[in-house]
């Protein structure tokens, strides 16, 4: 009963032990590459590699144990689509695209397992899941008479919408210590956003000539540019109200980088536990 008792009594000090072994902040960044599904990639049905494009950012993560991290990051992506990708003719004679460059923030659960201890390289290898939130602001562009245009002011399909979108990203990662201060890894995460517009197409054309009567002239054009590829007079030309997007709700993006981080062991507790291990051997009697 005693012995029962013990065990009972020292458990929480052996957790808060492991605990505070593991305690500490890294610094890091991020540099790779960055793709979307949506209304621009084969109606939300596939990624297109050919429209992968420069994705990097930076990152702070506090390690409470071995098990356990939090990240804070902030991260510049850019994705991009065109109905020129696609095999089906229906969806190329609908000649959209476009181009957008994003920042998002991102806090992030980070699960390790087995663990990851940089710590003189006690467990210096672990993957590792996450999930957490993001905010993210977006802006799609398309070219057009030799210049890039800012789709979302044009309301190119009648409506308007924010620029800016909460997102779930959630993904997966290796890491791996080169020392106990430098650990390198790979990303993969995706990013389940709360919006249709990342590439301003969801929904149904707009009516092209209240658009004109409006003084919205670049709108209308870019809101329906079928003519463009099949010929003005062309029968197959959509009408206002028909539908131009998937019927998909959201859009999604992807991130898949290379990190680089730097490990603070030298303060805080781990401070502490540095100090008493130099002092070992150095007893004075």
């Amino acid at each position: 009963m005693k012995k029962s008792l013990f065990f009972v009594a020292i458990l929480p000090l052996f957790f808060a032990v492991h605990t505070v072994r593991g305690q500490h902040f890294e610094v890091g960044a991020l540099i790779g590459t960055s793709n979307y599904i949506g209304d621009l990639s084969l109606n939300s049905t596939k990624m297109y590699l050919k429209e992968s494009n420069f994705a990097g950012g930076m990152h702070l993560r506090y390690n409470m144990n071995p098990n356990v991290s939090f990240k804070l990051a902030a991260n510049y992506v850019n994705i991009s689509g065109t109905d020129e990708n696609a095999r089906i003719q229906e969806l190329r004679n609908r000649n959209l695209s476009f181009a957008s460059s994003m920042f998002e923030g991102m806090f992030a659960v980070e699960v390790n397992i087995p663990g990851f201890q940089p710590y003189a390289l006690n467990q210096p290898f672990s993957p590792y899941l996450y999930a957490g939130v993001s905010l993210t602001q977006f802006t799609p562009q398309a070219f057009y008479l030799d210049q890039w245009y800012d789709l979302q002011p044009l309301q190119t399909e009648g409506v308007s919408y924010s620029n800016t979108t909460f997102g779930i990203p959630f993904g997966l990662g290796v890491k791996f210590a080169v020392t106990d201060k430098f650990s390198i890894g790979l990303d993969f995460g995706a990013r389940y956003t709360f919006t249709d517009y990342l590439d301003d197409v969801s929904g149904h054309y707009a009516d092209a000539e209240a658009m004109v009567a409006a003084g919205n002239i670049i709108g209308a054009a870019l809101s329906n540019r079928s003519g463009e590829f099949l010929g003005a007079d062309h029968p197959d030309i959509p009408t206002a109200n028909e539908l131009r997007g998937d019927t998909k709700l959201h859009d999604m993006y992807f991130v898949f980088g290379l990190t680089v981080s730097y490990h603070f062991l030298d303060n805080g507790l781990m401070r502490g536990r540095t100090r008493n291990r130099n002092k070992i051997g150095c007893q004075r009697f």
